[in-house]
């Protein structure tokens, strides 16, 4: 029985895994989504509080108001090795947001404040699929509170750093193979604390640089509630319910752009971004009964990426704005640790967005985004559970913009 319990604790260790390494939601800006998801070298108003809060003390308005969401339409694809198998996910969409303010004090002194959504997941699996003893669904938020505070060192150089309280929730249920309605189910809330800091620099008129620095935040989950569906007959050695705690991650980021104004009407922007992934090199928790026999640590091996992003806006005159971008994003999975809670594979990325000015100072903008996860043969080896997956995501937004 002792083993059995251990490997249910192995499996829900892998599960709450995907709170901290689901994937990362870079959608903070609608203007920056159609570009690429690009932001740390541009100087777009009040979302440099997530993208870059050193151009805030540049910001060439008095105060600049944003607020948006994007809408996350995604398909994974399961094919099993050697059979003729297949399952899609069921996932509903994912709504991840963002607001911002920001206002100028003096000419050097600037404040911002931001809400925003920069890790969550919502997949839905079948539940018969051939997965069910890894994941039938789970349900993953982490807002992001953030105020700022920005200062122009000198006419070409910005700084600015915010501080992070970061609080989040997790549900997630799988089954057992114990009998065909055995599962588990798992709630939990955290929170915790970060920064975000970063430096503008203004090279020239028509050149800016900027680097920026989130850190990582350690989700804290602390009595989190395990609810076990299993036979009678296995009550006796595990509870019903339980309560566990544990500290799961949330990367690092450390992000470098430029842009570049080729011409009154152009503005080309190039960023790369370090996700330090491999923070996930483990995950502990412990439950608050059963002592020992139900701690745990799980093996994760996440490595850190790169990801390279261009992007490019065209401003066709006073009342319209229009954006490309694209990006590719590699995989931090470990190719014998992958589990198909949130499908993270390589993935290439094309953007759209463009900016309609009705009236002055008002903007309305409006965003696309579409993924490709490159398929591949991905296996979780303490289940020897493998096959082939392939993800699609199409992701439309819509913000709207107010500075004067």
């Amino acid at each position: 029985m002792k083993k059995t319990l251990l490997s249910i604790m192995f499996i829900l260790g892998s599960s709450l895994m995907l709170w901290a390494g689901g994937y990362q939601v870079r959608l903070q800006g609608n203007k920056n989504t159609g570009m690429g998801l690009t932001g740390v070298g541009l100087n777009l108003g009040s979302s440099s509080v997530f993208f870059n809060p050193g151009a805030l003390a540049m910001m060439q308005q008095k105060a600049d108001f944003s607020l948006g969401a994007s809408m996350i339409l995604s398909n994974v694809a399961f094919e099993k090795s050697g059979t003729d198998y297949r399952s899609e996910t069921e996932s509903k969409p994912g709504t991840p947001f963002y607001a911002y303010g920001a206002g100028k004090i003096n000419d050097r002194w600037t404040v911002g404040l931001g809400v925003y959504t920069p890790f969550g997941s919502s997949t839905t699996w079948p539940d018969d699929w051939a997965g069910k003893l890894l994941i039938k669904n789970i349900s993953l938020q982490a807002i992001f509170f953030q105020p700022t505070v920005a200062f122009k060192v000198t006419d070409k150089i910005g700084i600015g750093a915010g501080f992070v309280y970061a609080t989040g929730k997790v549900s997630i249920e799988r089954g057992l193979n114990y009998s065909p309605t055995s599962q588990v189910a798992l709630e939990g809330s955290a929170g915790n604390i970060g920064f975000n800091a970063g430096v503008y620099f203004q090279a020239t008129e028509k050149l800016a640089i900027g680097v920026d620095y989130r850190s990582k935040v350690m989700m804290e989950v602390s009595g989190g509630t395990a609810t076990f569906t299993l036979p009678e007959s296995l009550y006796n050695t595990l509870p019903e319910k339980n309560e566990f705690d544990a500290e799961l991650p949330l990367p690092a980021n450390l992000d470098i752009g430029l842009s570049f104004k080729a011409s009154e009407k152009l503005t080309l922007a190039l960023e790369l971004n370090w996700v330090m992934w491999s923070a996930y090199d483990s995950l502990k928790f412990t439950f608050k009964e059963k002592g020992e026999l139900l701690n745990s640590s799980n093996p994760r091996k996440y490595k850190d990426n790169f990801i390279p992003r261009i992007g490019a806006s065209y401003l066709v005159n006073d009342k319209l704005c229009v954006r490309l971008g694209g990006y590719y994003d590699p995989t931090p999975t470990d190719e014998e640790y992958f589990t198909p809670e949130t499908v993270s594979l390589n993935t290439a990325a094309f953007t759209f967005g463009l900016s309609y000015m009705p009236v002055k100072n008002l903007s309305i903008d409006i965003s696309y985004l579409q993924t490709i996860g490159l398929q591949s043969e991905r296996s979780y080896k303490p289940d020897q559970f493998s096959g082939y997956y392939k993800t699609s995501a199409s992701i439309p937004g819509l913000g709207i913009s107010y500075q004067f």
